[in-house]
């Protein structure tokens, strides 16, 4: 593996492609600029297939040789068969979409399983800046106003977590990620509570 590609990679990413076994067929939903892919097929040799609706990530994707299609997630995934992938990818857009359990769902058709990692709301942070100002907070995690922000669906891990026991979705492995020196001491404990991001290695 390019240890240098590795390093490059966001936290998250970087866990997600550890735990992608080498020569899978991978789809990554709302692949952005395609980091997450390149680095698969360079590190890893996967088979990667992106979706993608901004018009430059998609350029952006095309010129690093990845193979994007242009659609919406929140139409469905129609277009793909049952168990056509190994690993099903969302990263940061969970939160995003207008019916994330229904999203869930669809990922664990079309793959065998599936990765996902979203903003943990539930951050101290978060309840500090809402309990001390009474305002939504804005920060480096949630960088929006609430009035133009992308997320219209705000959860906690636990929030997460009873969502895949009442659709019977089997957490395989989860891990936090945190930024903030005590919050990585601390994360351990206090996942909920001290995480920022959440990444999620789910099957049926």
């Amino acid at each position: 593996m390019n240890a240098s590609a590795t390093k490059a990679l966001r936290r998250d990413l970087d866990v997600i492609q550890r735990w992608i076994a080498p020569g899978s067929r991978v789809l990554d939903l709302g692949c952005g600029d395609g980091t997450l892919l390149a680095n698969l097929r360079d590190n890893k040799q996967v088979n990667g297939y992106g979706l993608e609706i901004s018009p430059d990530q998609i350029t952006t994707c095309i010129g690093k040789g990845l193979n994007v299609i242009d659609q919406n997630l929140n139409d469905g995934l129609d277009n793909f068969a049952d168990k056509s992938f190994d690993v099903v990818v969302m990263t940061q857009a969970l939160q995003t979409m207008h019916a994330p359990h229904e999203v869930l769902k669809e990922m664990l058709r079309v793959g065998k399983e599936c990765i996902v990692t979203f903003p943990n709301f539930g951050h101290w942070k978060a309840r500090w800046h809402l309990a001390s100002r009474g305002r939504m907070p804005v920060s480096d995690l949630l960088p929006y106003e609430w009035y133009d922000t992308p997320n219209i669906h705000f959860c906690t891990f636990k929030d997460f977590e009873i969502l895949c026991r009442d659709l019977g979705i089997r957490i395989q492995q989860r891990q936090v990620v945190a930024m903030h020196p005590v919050s990585r001491l601390l994360k351990g404990l206090r996942p909920n509570l001290f995480g920022d991001t959440a990444i999620y290695h789910l099957s049926q």
